[in-house]
């Protein structure tokens, strides 16, 4: 059997596996901070349907080679939130910050 492997190994198309050995889906999406290394979750898409869904990091029990294995049984994967994107991240740079939040930090001692 292969060792375990980061979240950051994962890909597109893995094999999704139930804590009950059910194969319930492929992997569609991370989602995560690769910066800080932050698991948030994963797009599964359902074998059953074309269907996409959220399975969160806290779900996820193992991940090996071509394979996350789930802490639930495959049942409860049906009552997983749909998958939606997530919202894009923006970055205030200091000089472009709105003018009340330049004067907060300011105050605050953030020159």
């Amino acid at each position: 059997m292969n060792d375990p492997v980061s979240w950051l190994q994962i890909e597109k198309g893995w094999n999704v596996v139930s804590a009950d050995g059910v194969l319930v889906g492929k992997v569609v999406e991370v989602t995560g901070d690769e910066h800080d290394d932050i698991f948030d979750g994963l797009a599964v898409k359902s074998k059953q349907s074309a269907h996409v869904r959220y399975v969160p990091g806290e779900q996820v029990a193992a991940i090996f080679p071509g394979e996350v294995t789930l802490k639930i049984a495959s049942a409860e994967t049906d009552t997983l939130e749909p998958f939606s994107e997530p919202a894009p991240q923006t970055k205030i740079l200091p000089q472009k910050a709105p003018l009340g939040l330049r004067i907060s930090s300011w105050l605050r001692g953030k020159r």
